[in-house]
């Protein structure tokens, strides 16, 4: 969080700005939200599929329902 604080904070200031980028992008690798994939478990991947376009769509369908 100090580092995306720290991209509010730099305003004006791009060498500040790009540093502090920098610092929130290497957080989210950290975290493996970013960079290559650290799992792989075989199945396929629905990321960035509408719900009603995978084999979750009877599912979704029930629970937008309720």
């Amino acid at each position: 969080m100090s580092a995306r604080r720290a991209v509010r904070d730099a305003r004006g200031d791009e060498g500040k700005i790009r540093a502090a980028r920098d610092r929130v992008q290497a957080a989210k690798v950290a975290l493996g939200e970013r960079g290559p994939v650290w799992w792989s478990d075989g199945a396929p991947d629905f990321n960035r599929h509408l719900a009603k376009n995978t084999p979750y769509a009877q599912w979704w369908d029930e629970i937008s329902r309720a």
